[in-house]
């Protein structure tokens, strides 16, 4: 199959592309405007690939957009403003790309027959204390980002009860793994572990995260993609839940650091959602398995961030560290 594949530079993007070049065979465009977080960095061991073709551009872009589309079978939309603290101080991004970017890519995909796919977020359910959300969950965002993220998923179903389009919408909870760019609390607390800096947690740091393996997320939405019914919707949801806190006292295992020498707790988000957690009975149901139990993800993780400098390295020491300074009111080391 050939899918054009939005935001496929960026985090889950370019691990899903990876995954579906050289385990599924199919062919692959990418479109990425390579923002902070989308980087042809990771896309460095598949970039040369006869299978993959790059196209630059924001989906957004309509011309853009035509000239990625033409004879791709199905589109896979990754292309996102990914950061809940960035959609607080900047809303206006996530306004454009998921919004207006996918009102640009559903009109092209139903221009042109084609089956088309939404990559969302369990926070646009918002926080459960207990139990877990279902698709029929009412939607509750409680942020810029999740807020925007929850029109795009409602445009999206509206193309498929208005024109029948065949639109399917995956819901991830939390992804880790390689090429995750360090504003999200994984690789930030690795990296920062790794270097010896503080590791800023908000809060009391009790907020309890569902955690799902990048590729784990790529395959269910695969999966979903090949056996999914039109105008359905599934909840996507990782094996193992934990707090935020024990996240990072388990990195600070795994790189050989004292946590109480380097936590430092910060004052929490706005509106910080506090426990996410998705069942995944309906996509389990097409016959989907998570395979990436927690423990062995994060060390996986962290040796990776470990044996990978030449990726996070640039990262580091550019743009970043002045966000990071604006952030968490204090200079990397």
């Amino acid at each position: 199959m050939k899918l054009l594949v939005c935001g496929g530079a960026g985090f889950i993007g370019s691990n899903f592309a990876r995954l579906r070049l050289l385990e599924h065979g199919d062919e692959i465009v990418v479109l990425d405007k390579l923002t902070y977080a989308g980087r042809e960095e990771n896309l460095h061991d598949i970039r040369e690939h006869a299978g993959l073709r790059f196209v630059h551009g924001a989906i957004e872009d309509a011309e853009a957009v035509a000239g990625a589309i033409e004879g791709c079978r199905a589109v896979v939309n990754f292309a996102a403003e990914t950061h809940v603290d960035r959609s607080i101080a900047e809303p206006d991004a996530f306004v454009t790309t998921h919004a207006l970017g996918t009102y640009v890519l559903l009109e092209a995909a139903r221009e042109r027959g084609l089956r088309f796919l939404q990559v969302s977020t369990d926070e646009v359910y918002g926080s459960i204390e207990e139990g877990s959300f279902t698709e029929h969950s009412p939607l509750a965002p409680s942020s810029p980002y999740s807020a925007t993220k929850t029109g795009a998923d409602l445009l999206v179903s509206s193309y498929f009860h208005t024109y029948g389009m065949e639109t399917l919408i995956c819901r991830g909870s939390n992804n880790y793994g390689p090429y995750q760019y360090p504003e999200k609390l994984i690789p930030l607390m690795v990296l920062n572990a790794l270097a010896g800096d503080p590791l800023p947690v908000y809060g009391d740091g009790m907020q309890v995260r569902n955690w799902l393996y990048v590729t784990d997320f790529g395959a269910a939405i695969g999966h979903v993609l090949a056996h999914g019914g039109p105008g359905e919707v599934y909840n996507v949801g990782g094996p193992d839940e934990c707090p935020n806190i024990e996240v990072v006292h388990r990195i600070c295992a795994l790189a050989g650091r004292d946590p109480a020498e380097l936590i430092e707790h910060v004052t929490d988000r706005p509106g910080h959602d506090r426990r996410y957690s998705l069942s995944s009975e309906k996509v389990r149901a097409l016959g989907w398995e998570p395979r990436m139990r927690f423990a062995d993800g994060l060390e996986q993780t962290v040796a990776w961030y470990r044996d990978n400098p030449w990726w996070w390295e640039p990262v580091r020491s550019g743009d970043y560290r002045e966000y990071y300074a604006r952030q968490y009111g204090r200079e990397l080391g």
